[in-house]
């Protein structure tokens, strides 16, 4: 490589004979440098390519000195104008502000923008958003990503989540920030299996996909291939799936394979509203994907070793600022007399003994208990229960189990009996749904924007419902639909979809729990039912998100559904139950978790406390005293750890923490109007522009429909379509809204900002607006008498190639003699750049501007060298802080590692010597990360991109 300048973004090279434009630069493996470069030189203009630098001996990067100055043939300087916006456009900020996030096409309260701002402050945006449910977390996710690729640090992206969720967050981050995921479920994995070569890797054919984790832990080949690709952001939702929680294979699969992805990005984002089961070593792994040297011991650690990697709050602590998008919710409970029969049945499962079958069970887990709780749902759901049993006992030889098949026998017998017609809580439920009596409904399903979810636990009660209130309610089959897991997620997400779609005839969602874990259903509906109440006040929390959200218009309306019996044992449970809607509520006003009431942070943990509570003939008042955090003597007590000291920015404060660079234009909309009726002089293009609603329908032209090629296919008009680009935010929202109402789902308009592709796809038309090594000269009238004024950009990255610092500035002469430096923003507010119009007279470059041309990159050179001391001063602090808290780490893991592996025998030496190798390793990679991150390179890359004179 000739000369000792190092290649950075935004630098100029030439390789191979053509002229290049460096926009990311990035590591191997190995350590070589990958620069990845758009083509400037005629013949490849517009073209992406990438280079490794050792393999390419003539690479130059071309000397600000040599820069030839040339004249602007385009009117009023347009082409100049645009060239150096993009310039700016391309500039990435180094400052830990927010710079586009707060863009994003939503109404963003500031509590939202706080993840972010938190992340930027951090050497590697690594965290987790533990925000409770339904306060926004994709989106908050979405203005982070967005500020990374902001700074180039986000061409390629990956979001893992749940296969309910596919969908509705590759339309989060589209329609709010225009991040085109490709969904990889089932069908779209199928699809490019059949597109690309056999031994291809199919996560590097696409930079931004979603990819549901059910599906890559079921798809060995291609979890390999996506533990072999690399990423500058990983996104992981509802991250409490991946923690290492000890529950089968299953998980295991799960937690590895997020292990294992955590150390493909340097940047990595976990979402989750419920992080952690109450267990140590299980929230521990999650914190050891973000930092893997924060945590020595899995089992001991604080809240200083982790509070830079989460940040969590509840509504109770943005409530001020949710009034307009967040109404405060109602909730009913809605009791069902047992009916004689349902008493006959209470009757027996009280004096149940099953002395066989549960002989060996443990407390919470007795099988009466699960009949019980089978029967607090359904009969139907209770019968299937017995029925299941019955099975198994008959095919025993076991002569202990008789006395157990003849109490079941009668149970099932009593539970025959009972029909919709005698099963209380079915008739009070179609009595809610219809009637405007204590809380009712007075629902009918004609109203295509009023529509109901009722959850329940089980299956057969799932089935039962479908059926009776189909008829009862006088329901078309395309009304009424069911959520289960063992749906495939296409149909899954078909079924979600609809539901938010207001032509769609879908009125009526019956779900289990699969669908009480993030997704969106408020958007049409306020009106949810809980038919079953679950035993766990985390699985109570995670339902009622569904509709209780961020962005919920009306009034959630809550009921519970409980059945009351003359039976006082049976009856207890319901109260024991009613004591979790009562903690449910208490939390939600005052505390905001509600799963501390019980302290274990699981919800099968949970529905075992409750059992057991129930088992033991409990009451309800000493159930409720028994769940109250002072009297708990919890192991790990992660409310003390996580929850405690909750920060929530004002708007003020956010308003501070906003930047932007110096502009020409007044907007994306004036900037992407400027910038096709330049191209289109060159190449014609068909294009209409509505002023009044910021509003430009674009006829594809063939560079940028390449582009659209991988692209998810939803986001692609259709072939006689317009690409509608709409830089109105409200007027994109409303859209979105409207959208709802029309067959197709996905709205044809598109946010027009700077990080919409076709807006990308300008930019680097206008970068390359100039020939090789060129800089435009401008004549500005407004300029002092020989004033000439070099505009510059002055870079200086680290060792990975990214910058550190990136200042945008002009070096002023007058008269042929260096005058000062003054920042570009006040070379713009002093003539009227871009706001001023300015005739091109197509003067001469006058023989004095080359002259000073050498004298401008050295006086910008010494500039970058000051500031870099400065830099070097502060950063070479913070670097040493972060080597030293490396080495105290290594030392505390080192020491744990001595107390785990000490009795000395060859096998546990044998263990202990790879422990100690894998801490090495992990340690020596962080070192080596952070020295190359924050260790600057000596000489400033200088550019000359403008040249103005009087």
């Amino acid at each position: 490589m000739k000369g000792k300048i190092q290649p950075a973004p935004g630098a100029r090279v030439v390789i191979r004979d053509a002229e290049w434009l460096i926009q990311r630069v990035d590591r191997t493996v190995t350590g070589k440098m990958v620069l990845q470069v758009v083509g400037v030189s005629d013949f490849i203009k517009g073209k992406s390519g990438k280079f490794i630098d050792e393999l390419e001996k003539d690479l130059e990067v071309l000397d600000a000195k040599t820069t030839k100055l040339v004249t602007d043939d385009s009117s009023g300087y347009s082409k100049s104008l645009l060239f150096i916006e993009s310039n700016l456009r391309n500039t990435a900020p180094t400052t830990p502000h927010l710079y586009v996030g707060n863009k994003g096409a939503m109404d963003i309260l500031p509590f939202q923008l706080d993840p972010a701002l938190k992340a930027l402050k951090m050497p590697r945006q690594r965290l987790l958003i533990a925000d409770s449910v339904g306060l926004g977390k994709t989106l908050e996710s979405g203005i982070l990503v967005t500020e990374l690729m902001r700074r180039g640090k986000g061409k390629r992206i990956l979001v893992v989540t749940t296969k309910s969720m596919l969908t509705q967050f590759q339309k989060e981050y589209w329609f709010r920030f225009t991040i085109p995921l490709v969904r990889l479920d089932s069908v779209g994995i199928q699809r490019l299996r059949n597109r690309i070569p056999a031994n291809h890797n199919p996560f590097h054919y696409y930079d931004k996909a979603i990819v549901s984790v059910d599906t890559l832990k079921q798809d060995r080949e291609y979890r390999t291939y996506l533990e072999q690709a690399y990423w500058d952001i990983i996104v992981i939702d509802e991250c409490h799936n991946v923690a290492k929680r000890g529950q089968g294979k299953s998980a295991s699969l799960r937690s590895k394979l997020a292990e294992r992805l955590s150390s493909r990005s340097d940047t990595l984002i976990m979402l989750s509203a419920t992080p952690h089961d109450g267990k140590a070593e299980s929230f521990a792994s999650l914190m050891k994907m973000l930092d893997p040297t924060a945590i020595a011991s899995e089992s001991d650690y604080t809240k200083d070793d982790i509070r830079d990697l989460y940040v969590r709050r509840f509504k109770k602590d943005v409530a001020h600022q949710l009034a307009k998008h967040f109404p405060e919710r109602q909730v009913l409970p809605v009791e069902a007399i047992a009916t004689p029969q349902e008493e006959k049945v209470f009757s027996l499962l009280n004096e149940l003994k099953l002395a066989s079958i549960d002989a060996k069970a443990t407390a919470g887990k007795l099988f009466k208990t699960t009949l019980l709780k089978a029967m607090l749902s359904s009969p139907m759901a209770c019968l299937e229960t017995v029925n299941n049993r019955l099975k198994k006992l008959e095919k025993s030889e076991e002569k202990e189990f008789r006395a157990d098949f003849q109490e079941l026998q009668a149970l099932k017998s009593a539970l025959e009996v009972i029909t919709p017609d005698n099963f209380a809580k079915y008739q009070q439920l179609l009595k809610l749904i219809t009637s405007k009596e204590k809380g009712g409904f007075a629902w009918n399903g004609k109203d295509s924007r009023d529509r109901l979810v009722i959850f329940t636990e089980r299956l057969e009660t799932m089935r039962f419902l479908q059926s009776n209130l189909q008829r009862d309610l006088k329901l078309k089959e395309e009304a009424i639909a069911t959520l289960d897991g063992s749906m495939a997620d296409v149909e899954l997400n078909q079924v979600i979809e609809s539901f938010g779609d207001e032509k769609s005839k879908l009125r009526l969602i019956i779900a289990t729990d699969v669908a009480s874990e993030g997704i969106n259903l408020h958007f049409l509906c306020h009106r949810l039912i809980h038919f079953d109440i679950p035993w766990s006040l985390m699985a109570l929390q995670q339902r009622n998100g569904r509709i209780d959200r961020y962005g919920q218009n009306d009034q959630p309306l809550i009921r519970y559904l409980l059945t009351r019996s003359e039976n006082k044992r049976m009856d207890e449970a319901e109260r024991i139950i009613r004591v979790l809607l009562t903690k449910d509520e208490q939390a939600i006003k005052n505390i905001g978790d509600p799963s501390v009431f019980m302290g274990v942070f699981d919800i099968d943990e949970e529905v075992r406390i409750t059992a057991s509570a129930i088992e033991s003939g409990e009451s309800a008042e000493d159930f409720d005293a028994m769940l109250t955090p002072d009297t708990r003597d919890d192991e790990f007590d992660f409310f003390a750890l996580l929850d405690a000291e909750t920060e929530v920015s004002q708007e003020e404060e956010v308003e501070s923490q906003i930047q932007r660079l110096p502009q020409l234009f007044d907007d994306d909309f004036h900037y992407t109007l400027k910038s096709l009726e330049v191209v289109n002089q060159k190449t014609s293009l068909q294009y209409q522009v509505i002023e009044e609603q910021s509003l430009i329908e674009l006829t594809f032209p063939h560079d940028l429909k390449r582009r659209y090629e991988r692209l998810p296919k939803e986001i692609q008009p259709a072939p006689s379509a317009p690409l509608r680009l709409c830089a109105d935010k409200e007027l994109v929202k409303k859209d979105l809204e409207e959208s709802r109402k029309a067959e197709e789902r996905w709205t044809p308009v598109q946010y027009l900002w700077e990080l919409h592709p076709a807006v990308q796809w300008l930019n680097d038309l206008n970068l390359t607006a100039f020939g090789r090594h060129q800089a435009p000269v401008l004549t500005i009238p407004s300029l002092r008498d020989n004033e000439g004024v070099f505009v510059m950009t002055g870079l200086i990255p680290n060792r990975r190639g990214q910058p550190l610092l990136n200042e945008w500035f002009s070096v002023v002469f007058i008269n042929g003699k260096f005058s000062h430096i003054e920042t570009f923003a006040d070379t713009v507010k002093r003539t009227g750049l871009g706001k001023n119009p300015i005739p091109n007279q197509m003067l001469p470059i006058p023989e004095i501007l080359l002259d000073l041309r050498e004298k401008a990159v050295d006086i910008a050179r010494r500039e970058m060298l000051k500031k870099r001391q400065e830099f070097e001063s502060k950063i070479n602090k913070e670097l040493q802080e972060q080597l030293d808290r490396l080495e105290a780490l290594k030392s505390e893991h080192n020491q744990q590692l001595e107390l785990k592996f000490n009795d000395g025998t060859p096998l546990v030496e044998e263990r202990k010597q790879r422990e100690k190798n894998q801490i090495e390793t992990i340690f020596d990679q962080y070192f080596h990360w952070v020295e190359e991150s924050m260790t600057t390179e000596p000489e400033p890359y200088i550019k000359i991109i403008a040249v103005f004179k009087q």
